[in-house]
């Protein structure tokens, strides 16, 4: 393990809601909760207003309107985290060739190997202006921990949240842990926890002081032997840069459960679709096609099919799908579904023949690709906060949050919607003061879906 605190963590504050109060001048200041809408959905994010009310990530939807009645919430815009995320990593990435993202709104940085930082006052000085720099280019604050292994500067920044930076001194880090709960180390969880709290011990010196050999009787040897390595500040893990996935794969969670077999099939195909744009984003292709379905009772079901080599054609892996789905008795209903590819490659296998037969289905169903594009910004936010997909797909939600612009009134987000209107205020992340409310029919014909303003303006060069 290194000597110097070279090792940055970076994690934005509260990113979704950040972002979102960033965008809203209106919100500043206020509770903001983001994630899935619907009955089924979760929270992604809360802003630190919210967490006051006990509001947290992975919480239901419902129990967080409970606890938090008066907030703002919102549906995801993941078009806008993206692009703040790729700004913040090419911050990162003028640092280190070693930067290894875990998210959109987190990364480890090797300062060594950009050699950036060879002791703590230049680590230090690098983690001040990365602060600054984001807050310059993307209006958002994120806190920085910097120490000697990537699991200290990660407990660091978390110790620094909010808008902080903590760099822990070489040589201080027991003294640093060891009163700390048994559950700021990564891979104690709630089951751990309660293991270790019931043989009482508590915080990360009492795990020290048990010893590696009561650790491993406990909890087995490769848990044992880690969690004791871990209390004694031991994490020899390299920053890696690249970060190889094994699979790709998406899934979208129901309000209503779907009973009709005709559209699942649709579902299926839609997903698998949704499962290929992403393979080739990612300059992928894959071998094993798998279906998720999870039915009315909550019972899991996943089917899987190998093909003979890989490929990112969209008509091979919609057959796929659908024939794994004639495998799969949804009569009861289903509220989950999902398309999934393994085994991925760096090449595609062709086939001509599956390439002929997506050819030939592509434009029998040309029509029904347009009405399914146009979900858009709703599949996204049902893929990953497990929310919100309209009964009828093809039919436009004006979701609270999303992003409009109105012929006359100019650029604005919804604030809600219901009984056939739609409520807009109007204002902008350049807005001094909140804008004013309007109502509209959901069907104004002035009144259209925006992209995302960029939250810090861009001077006009002339």
């Amino acid at each position: 393990m290194r000597t110097a605190p070279t090792i940055l963590h970076l994690d934005m504050d509260a990113f979704y809601a950040s972002a979102e109060q960033a965008a809203k001048p209106s919100l500043r200041g206020k509770a903001v909760v983001v994630g899935g809408l619907g009955p089924r959905g979760v929270v992604a994010t809360a802003s630190y207003e919210a967490r006051r009310f006990g509001v947290h990530s992975a919480m239901p939807m419902g129990q967080a309107r409970r606890l938090a009645p008066n907030a703002a919430y919102l549906v995801p815009r993941f078009r806008l985290y993206r692009e703040i995320s790729e700004q913040v990593m090419a911050l990162l990435r003028e640092l280190s060739p070693l930067v290894e993202p875990l998210s959109l709104d987190e990364a480890f940085v090797d300062l060594e190997a950009g050699e950036r930082a060879w002791d703590a006052r230049s680590a230090e000085a690098v983690g001040l202006q990365l602060r600054r720099d984001i807050r310059r280019v993307t209006g958002l604050s994120g806190s920085v921990g910097i120490a000697v292994s990537k699991m200290l500067a990660k407990i660091a920044s978390e110790e620094a949240k909010p808008d902080g930076l903590l760099l822990i001194p070489p040589g201080t880090e027991r003294e640093m842990l060891g009163p700390k709960s048994v559950r700021i180390l990564p891979g104690v969880g709630p089951a751990t926890g309660d293991h270790l709290r019931r043989a009482g011990i508590h915080t990360v010196e009492e795990i020290a002081e048990a010893g590696e050999d009561e650790l491993v009787r406990m909890l087995g040897k490769a848990h044992g032997t880690h969690l004791y390595a871990m209390a004694l500040a031991r994490d020899e893990r390299p920053v890696v840069a690249e970060r190889d996935s094994k699979s790709v794969s998406v899934e979208d969670t129901y309000d209503v459960d779907i009973h009709d077999r005709v559209r699942v099939r649709v579902e299926v195909q839609r997903l698998a679709d949704r499962c290929v744009e992403r393979l080739r984003a990612a300059g992928r292709s894959g071998r094993t096609v798998v279906l998720k379905v999870r039915r009315y009772d909550f019972s899991t079901l996943t089917r899987s099919e190998t093909l003979r080599g890989p490929t990112d054609d969209p008509g091979v892996v919609r057959e796929a799908a659908a024939r794994l789905l004639e495998g799969v008795d949804t009569t009861g209903g289903v509220r989950l579904l999902g398309v999934g590819v393994t085994g991925l490659a760096d090449f595609t296998q062709e086939d001509l023949f599956a390439q002929a037969a997506a050819a030939v289905a592509a434009s029998a169903s040309a029509s029904e690709g347009a009405v399914a594009a146009g979900a858009g910004e709703e599949a996204a936010v049902a893929e990953v906060t497990g929310g919100d997909v309209s009964e009828e797909p093809a039919v436009r939600r004006w979701m609270a949050g999303l992003d409009v612009r109105h012929a006359e009134f100019g650029a604005g987000w919804v604030q809600g919607s219901g009984v056939g209107r739609v409520t807009v205020r109007f204002e902008t992340p350049y807005s001094v003061e909140p804008g004013r409310v309007r109502t509209f029919s959901v069907d104004d014909p002035l009144l259209e879906a925006a992209d995302p303003l960029p939250l810090v303006e861009v001077p006009v060069v002339r």
